[in-house]
């Protein structure tokens, strides 16, 4: 995907948080063996509850989205109180995706009476969690995650599997460096595996975190940041950019955000003092999702696509794109372009009919 020229509009990162925007159509103007392609960026939004907004390629389609799980269905509220986040972007026949898979919290009742008794084998219920051991990132991903993301495939086979000791924790230093007071401890692996479906040989990218809530959780643990890539095999490097992209084009509904925390306060019965406590919060951790976010991230994806991290000459402000051409530039719309042409210069660009454009320069380190 080299030699192209990328009109897209500046978004942040997966779940950083700016207002939710307005449907509109961004364009990319592709530029490849002297070919000129258009491409359209559709912006839509999620489609449960408007919780965010992401681009995606014109004739790609959405599926699933926000989600919440009934805590009587469930046998208890664990699971309940946050929103989870199953979603798909992929291309009109479903070769091509990228995908996040819903955090869940599970219980390990190998410390517990009850577990010790058999009252709760593996795979039951307890309190809205699924009984399972505590599980390394990789165990997680292989004998959970994989299976419920790859339904129906046939030769599956892992290629590579590896274990993300620096990202892991980095992730815990910054969870600790937020809340000193928690016991969490962090795995993280990526798994690279392929399959077969009709008739055709599939390559998969799949990354997650384990959190072990420790002492604190008495049993408690989880899955965080779990996202998967995949496409024909012999055509998913030809992706990365275009995965690259859509994955920093999110933007988080700010008010879906205040009304989330609300809920989580109300369902865990977390005691309110006053509303203005409330939008401190709110605000708080918006500043601190849009600030770590772009960390998680480098962490995260850049072991999936490769990004960098640019710098608005308008706002000032961080922003994470691809790496995947030589120059960025931006005007004060926020609409970015990527090129490999040295000499292409947007503001002189007829078919854009703008001025105002400058070059985004990668951050300093």
């Amino acid at each position: 995907m080299k030699n192209r020229r990328l009109l897209i509009p500046l978004l942040l990162l997966i779940f950083g948080c700016n207002e939710a925007a307005s449907e509109k159509i961004e364009t990319t103007e592709v530029t490849k063996n002297n070919t000129a392609e258009i491409q359209q960026f559709v912006r839509v939004n999620e489609p449960n509850e408007s919780a965010f907004s992401i681009l995606i390629p014109k004739g790609w389609k959405v599926k699933g989205g926000i989600f919440r799980l009934d805590p009587t269905a469930q046998g208890g509220p664990a699971n309940s109180i946050a929103a989870k986040l199953d979603f798909t972007v992929q291309n009109p026949d479903g070769t091509v995706q990228i995908r996040w898979l819903p955090d869940m919290l599970y219980f390990d009742m190998s410390s517990s009476p009850a577990g010790q008794m058999g009252m709760f084998p593996n795979g039951s219920q307890y309190q809205g969690m699924t009984v399972y051991p505590k599980m390394s990132a990789e165990i997680f991903l292989k004998q959970i995650a994989i299976p419920y993301a790859n339904q129906d495939l046939s030769n599956l086979k892992i290629e590579e599997s590896k274990r993300l000791s620096a990202v892991a924790a980095n992730f815990d230093q910054r969870v600790h460096k937020a809340m000193p007071a928690m016991s969490f401890s962090y795995d993280a692996s990526l798994i690279t595996l392929t399959y077969s479906q009709n008739g055709k040989v599939f390559k998969e990218k799949i990354f997650g975190i384990t959190e072990d809530w420790g002492t604190m959780g008495a049993g408690m643990w989880g899955n965080k940041e779990c996202v998967l890539i995949s496409a024909p095999s012999n055509e998913f490097a030809e992706y990365a950019a275009l995965f690259s992209v859509i994955q920093g084009s999110v933007k988080i509904n700010r008010k879906w955000l205040l009304g989330e925390i609300r809920g989580q306060m109300t369902r865990s019965q977390i005691a309110i003092d006053t509303q203005k406590e409330v939008e401190r919060i709110g605000r708080e951790i918006a500043e601190h999702r849009a600030k770590t976010n772009a960390e998680i991230n480098n962490d995260m994806f850049l072991t999936l696509t490769d990004q960098e991290e640019y710098v608005n000459p308008y706002t000032k402000e961080v922003e994470v794109g691809t790496n995947q051409w030589k120059h960025r530039w931006i005007n004060e719309s926020g609409d970015v372009i990527y090129t490999d042409d040295e000499s292409y210069d947007p503001n002189v660009d007829v078919n854009l009919n703008r001025s105002d454009y400058k070059r985004t320069p990668v951050r300093k380190r």
